[in-house]
């Protein structure tokens, strides 16, 4: 089984390379823009043409939230255009695609009461960014082009690699005695690993011919870690975990200001994902005391 995924050196690309040593059964294809790149259409036919994935897991993305407000189509041909490009070529190859959006595609406003575990698949989505519509956009042209898709959306993702929320508080906290910390800005953290974990448990689902492939199956789910705490939580508990002393100060959102706008409550509802795919999920400070164990080794 042949597995190809882009973006194999951001965050997510490399929790994948990770965990590989587990799936010996899978034949892992690690691209990055350089070996393929997602925005032009005939580079994606040729590298599918070479390869032959029976799966594509996309973790190519443009993630810089703030920049991509001054970068609009930038972000647009990478979250938007690259996305459609790959669903049409898995509709050529009859390639089943793994595609990673976000919880920036909603407002973060509802106050429904189908929020009690959070936002589902199904609520209506509401960008306040030009990250979030990008990524939606990239959602919509994947549903347009290609039946056998799964897009897994997500939130707060951290890990031992690459640049992240938790990486920057420890390097932070080495170089102050005091920080500032959003804590009205509520979601749930997300250890890449254990995101990259049930991709590829997706993928051996499918590959297993289970119920969980039935064509009714394909489509949108949502996943995080469990629990909900604030930025400002994240913080503090990173904090506590690795024993560090610093005064850590909770501000409101608007104290400090941003060019793109973020989702003020962003928990995701996992119901559909765990019911479907049969799956445990860690609660998140327990998942962020296995990512920081990795991290010091």
């Amino acid at each position: 089984m042949v597995v190809l995924v882009t973006g194999a050196n951001g965050q997510l690309g490399q929790s994948i390379q990770f965990i590989a040593h587990k799936y010996p059964n899978i034949q892992f294809v690690y691209t990055d823009y350089q070996e393929m790149d997602i925005t032009n259409f005939e580079n994606c036919q040729s590298v599918f043409a070479v390869h032959k994935p029976q799966f594509c897991i996309n973790t190519a993305a443009y993630t810089a939230v703030d920049k991509a407000e001054s970068e609009v189509e930038k972000a647009h041909l990478i979250n938007a255009v690259g996305p459609e490009n790959l669903a049409k070529v898995c509709k050529e190859f009859d390639t089943v695609l793994l595609h990673i959006s976000t919880d920036f595609i909603f407002d973060g406003t509802s106050t429904s009461l189908s929020m009690t575990n959070g936002y589902k698949e199904t609520d209506i989505p509401n960008p306040q960014s030009v990250y979030g519509q990008t990524k939606l956009d990239g959602e919509l042209a994947i549903q347009n082009n290609w039946e056998k898709y799964f897009i897994v959306r997500t939130s707060w993702v951290y890990s031992q690699f690459a640049n992240n929320f938790m990486k920057t508080m420890l390097r932070l906290a080495s170089e102050r005695d005091t920080l500032s910390v959003v804590h009205d800005q509520i979601g749930t953290p997300t250890n890449a690993v254990d995101l990259a974990e049930v991709l590829l448990k997706i993928i051996q689902s499918c590959h297993a011919e289970l119920v969980s492939v039935s064509p009714n199956n394909f489509g949108v789910y949502n996943f995080s870690n469990e629990g909900i705490c604030s930025w400002y939580d994240f913080a503090k508990e990173i904090f506590q975990q690795n024993a560090i002393s610093i005064n850590l100060n909770p501000i409101p959102t608007e104290a400090y200001p941003t060019p793109a706008s973020r989702p003020a409550y962003s928990v995701l509802d996992k119901t559909k994902i765990k019911k479907v795919f049969h799956i445990e999920i860690k609660e998140w400070k327990d998942s962020l005391k296995e990512c920081l164990t990795q991290l010091k080794r």
